[in-house]
């Protein structure tokens, strides 16, 4: 493993995805019990993408209280079928929220009849359970959650909105094999804003695949502002980037083994 600091990100370059995942799993399960033994439960805010695979794979193996968990999600597309894969609450249903015995699941609805009341419902809950722990990703064009470039506010007054999506974001979806076309892909999303997921005490972070090397690249080289929103990782107190070979390639040159 090779580790390096910008400002107050911590990053972490493992050899391949699968070594990558269960580090970033192991990591997590350390918090979580950190955590838990100050507070009688955590609310932990999970990412569906298929970059996060070895890391949700891996915490099968990690030892955890799940009773004591409150799982949230942090997007979710709007007008997508309620049974659709691609759909981020079935992704994490799938792979994570059937797998434990969790104290509860909370899902975003794309298809609620009034999404603005969607947002609020999802404030409310919240709002009453302050999120502990983020574990996200970054897009190609670096979003945190649906909070592309062009609605990325790092002042946003609230918690959970619905956006637009961008063309690259779009497309990211597509290249992930999620979507066969663009024209498949939803144009309008749920997403907690950026506030909201840096609310977290921690922030672990998974960010595979060579697709990511440049958004990987201005998360840690950028000026800070919402061109590249991942650059706001860099003032959070404890975010942890884990990188494998291929996301890591434009900045090991200015690495530090340790």
């Amino acid at each position: 493993m090779t580790s390096v600091t910008e400002t107050k990100l911590e990053v972490r370059i493992y050899a391949d995805r699968q070594s990558m995942g269960n580090a970033a799993a192991e990591k997590f399960a350390k918090e979580v019990n950190i955590l838990l033994n100050n507070k009688p439960e955590i609310n932990v805010v999970f990412a569906a993408a298929p970059s996060q695979n070895e890391f949700l794979e891996a915490l099968r193996y990690e030892n955890l209280d799940w009773q004591r968990i409150n799982a949230f999600h942090m997007d979710e597309y709007i007008g997508l079928a309620v049974d659709a894969p691609q759909g981020f609450g079935n992704f994490l249903k799938e792979r994570l929220f059937d797998q434990f015995n969790f104290k509860s699941v909370n899902y975003l609805n794309g298809n609620a009849q009034d999404i603005e009341g969607e947002c609020d419902r999802y404030t409310s809950l919240l709002a009453k359970h302050p999120v502990d722990i983020v574990c996200m990703g970054i897009g190609e064009n670096g979003h945190l959650a649906f909070n592309d470039p062009p609605v990325a506010d790092f002042e946003d007054p609230k918690m959970v909105k619905v956006v637009v999506l961008d063309e690259v974001c779009r497309q990211q979806q597509v290249n992930d094999g999620c979507f066969v076309s663009l024209s498949e892909v939803p144009k309008q999303a749920l997403t907690l804003t950026i506030p909201a997921l840096l609310s977290a005490s921690y922030i672990n972070c998974v960010v595979p695949g060579p697709t990511k090397a440049n958004a990987v690249a201005h998360t840690l080289n950028s000026e800070i502002n919402t061109e590249n929103p991942a650059t706001i990782l860099r003032r959070h107190p404890k975010a942890v980037l884990f990188l494998d070979q291929d996301s890591s390639r434009l900045i090991q040159s200015n690495d530090q083994t340790s």
